[in-house]
């Protein structure tokens, strides 16, 4: 109902927002937040006020320039999966113009309201002829490196790959948003090998198995440095897989030799008994926080925990992949450290409780 919507009732009656400067910038957090509502009521107070307005946008994916199935765009789309955003054709555009342009269904599913709305406004035709034609994104100009733009898309593909089918064993997707991830990974001719961290992390997950000779699950996890070094750690009694692999990668960073001890038991025994005795923690094994700060302590004695420690920044860009999913703390803790991660769809313990 665009007669309502620009009217007095509609637009009228959100606030103006009184600003100083030629050009505004709005920006909010993620979809639907509010940000074209926003620009387009401002649109409908500034003309009643006889200002000439204008509106554009800077959306960065997909980009409009790249074709519809570069691995950029499609790394868009499994980011979006839960939206159910679809790449296509900007037909508006291509009718226009003749121009084959890159954008998605719900601009393109918009675009004749909104084109609609402007001139409303305006009392003028629109300048826009297509969803295409709105946006000021520059971003498939500033690529020089095509290939390694590609692969670096195609690995995003697969680590939200590995995302869905974490998001959807917790039931916080559906079976929908997964299909349609496996579905893009068949389209991009990508398998989940093809991060180079799983199959160390599986094939070692799967020795110690035959060596304990037990289904019990023992979580590991893979972790590749910047230079394209595999380190792996393992869970134990005693700290999770994630703590295990960056002590390790530190190690091999600082050239420490793997069996000399970074953490003393003097300082794990009384934070494990906290954790457990005190706290009541069902988690007996220490977080990856736990364990670096525990290594943070042992440094102000110890020279090679304060030269492990000062490797801990270089491990920002390195990849991870865990053969179990990792509690929320450890993954927020490889974020900090600026490791992507990946976890298989797998819980690592039968307790229904385990968070």
């Amino acid at each position: 109902d665009v007669d309502t919507i620009v009217s007095d009732e509609g637009y009228g009656a959100n606030p103006y927002i009184e600003t100083t400067k030629p050009i505004v910038v709005v920006t909010a957090p993620g979809p639907n937040s509010g940000k074209l509502g926003t620009c387009l009521s401002q649109l409908y107070h500034e003309n009643k006020r006889g200002n000439s307005v204008g509106y554009s946008k800077f959306e960065t994916f997909p980009v409009w320039n790249l074709h519809l199935n570069h691995p950029v765009n499609v790394a868009y789309e499994a980011a979006t999966v839960d939206l159910k955003d679809l790449n296509m054709i900007d037909s508006f555009h291509l009718d226009r113009y003749g121009v084959k342009a890159t954008n998605y269904n719900r601009d393109l599913e918009l675009f004749p309201v909104l084109k609609k709305i402007i001139e409303k406004i305006t009392g003028e035709e629109s300048i826009f002829q297509s969803p295409t034609d709105m946006g000021v994104n520059r971003v498939g100009f500033g690529i020089y490196d095509d290939e390694a733009v590609s692969e670096a898309s195609r690995q995003e593909i697969i680590r939200r790959y590995f995302k869905t089918g974490c998001e959807y064993k917790k039931g916080e997707v559906n079976k929908s948003s997964y299909d349609t991830m496996s579905l893009i990974m068949e389209k991009s001719n990508l398998k989940p090998e093809d991060r180079k961290v799983v199959i160390p992390a599986r094939e070692y997950s799967e020795k110690l198995k035959s060596m304990i000779e037990s289904d019990e699950l023992c979580t590991v996890v893979a972790l590749e440095l910047n230079d394209g070094t595999i380190i792996t750690g393992r869970s134990s009694e005693l700290m999770c897989a994630s703590a295990a692999a960056i002590l390790n990668a530190v190690k091999v960073l600082a050239n420490i030799p793997d069996d000399m001890l970074l953490i003393s038991p003097v300082i794990l025994e009384p934070i494990v008994k906290l954790k457990t005795e005190t706290l009541g923690s069902r988690q007996v094994s220490l977080s990856l926080e736990e364990v670096l700060t525990a290594l943070s302590i042992c440094a102000v004695t110890n020279p090679a925990a304060q030269m492990a420690m000062d490797e801990l920044s270089n491990l920002e860009g390195s990849q991870a992949h865990s053969t179990t999913m990792l509690s929320k703390d450890d993954e927020q803790t490889f974020r900090k450290l600026g490791v992507d991660v990946t976890c298989e769809a797998v819980y690592p313990s039968q307790n229904l409780y385990y968070v």
